[in-house]
């Protein structure tokens, strides 16, 4: 039988146009592919919008004007403003009784020691008192019962006169100049804490050997202060007030210290020579008016003339 010829002609494969005629999601896909790379290419070409940002945000602090106190350091020991050397008036005699202890308050003419004047070797000793000349503090006692006194001889005792302190400090003859009498001090005695205190007197003498001056700081009168304690003292010398930016505001570079101030939204990098510092701040002798701005941490990451934004920070978040 022939089946060709019963059946008629084979039908068309469907889908025999697939590839060739493209249905209609595929033409919406195309469409949509090609707007999108056409925007995308035209964002490039048209380059940052108008409204773009000008150079980076830096933050800046505004100079402001402060006092700095200049002060030098000193160390010292301490020392009786004013001392006697008490010695019995006779050539030979013997301590038969102590009548003071170390430390202790005494007045004019109070009696000190018990002592007999050896007179020879059949006379019979003559007793006597050795009395204070002026009233102070026992600083020092040197002699004990039994012991042999001279007018001749050491001294016995060590009076500070009206017990009255100071600190004998010694100063860098570089520094020296600055200090002068009436100065005020505060004095960290070791063992006692921060007395107050007052330029007494400045030596115009300097030690060749190591360069040091001397100068002597009033501390009053206080039981609690010892011969020859150790003690640093702060002197203020003066004050200086001006222009005033924070330490990490200045770079030091081979040419010398140097900020860097925004002026029109641009850098502009200035010399300053700087003077005293005080709590995180510098003092700059010129080249700064109280109002600029200035970068407040300073880097190399900024140029002469770049374009910035400037973000002023006030004091207190300054601060944290």
């Amino acid at each position: 039988m022939n089946l060709t010829s019963a059946t008629g002609p084979r039908p068309a494969r469907i889908g025999a146009y697939r590839g060739r005629v493209p249905t209609g999601r595929r033409c919406a896909r195309a469409a949509a592919s090609t707007v999108l790379a056409m925007a995308i290419c035209g964002s490039a070409l048209a380059g940052p919008t108008s409204d773009s940002p000008p150079g980076m945000a830096v933050s800046v602090i505004r100079v402001k004007r402060e006092c700095f106190s200049d002060v030098v350091r000193v160390t010292g020991t301490v020392v009786p403003k004013e001392e006697m050397q008490v010695r019995p008036d006779a050539e030979a005699a013997r301590v038969t009784q102590v009548l003071v202890k170390d430390g202790d308050s005494v007045s004019n003419g109070q009696a000190l020691a018990r002592l007999a004047r050896l007179q020879g070797p059949n006379a019979p000793p003559a007793n006597f008192t050795l009395s204070a000349p002026a009233a102070g503090t026992i600083g020092r006692i040197m002699t004990q019962a039994g012991a042999m006194a001279s007018m001749a001889g050491p001294p016995m005792f060590l009076i500070i006169v009206g017990g009255d302190f100071e600190l004998l400090a010694e100063i860098p003859s570089t520094r020296i100049g600055k200090i002068a009498v009436g100065q005020p001090a505060k004095v960290d005695v070791v063992g006692i804490g921060v007395l107050s205190g007052r330029v007494r007197a400045v030596s115009p003498e300097i030690n060749i050997a190591n360069q040091t001056g001397q100068a002597r700081i009033s501390l009053g009168t206080d039981d609690r202060l010892k011969m020859g304690a150790f003690g640093r003292a702060t002197v203020e010398v003066g004050t200086s007030c001006g222009a005033s930016v924070p330490l990490s505001a200045v770079l030091f570079g081979p040419l010398g210290p140097v900020v860097q101030v925004v002026r029109d939204n641009r850098v502009e990098t200035r010399p300053v020579p700087i003077g005293l510092l005080a709590g995180g701040n510098v003092e700059v002798k010129q080249g700064l008016n109280v109002g600029d701005l200035v970068v407040r941490r300073a880097g190399t990451f900024l140029r002469e003339n770049d374009r910035v934004r400037p973000f002023i920070e006030d004091a207190a978040s300054a601060e944290r």
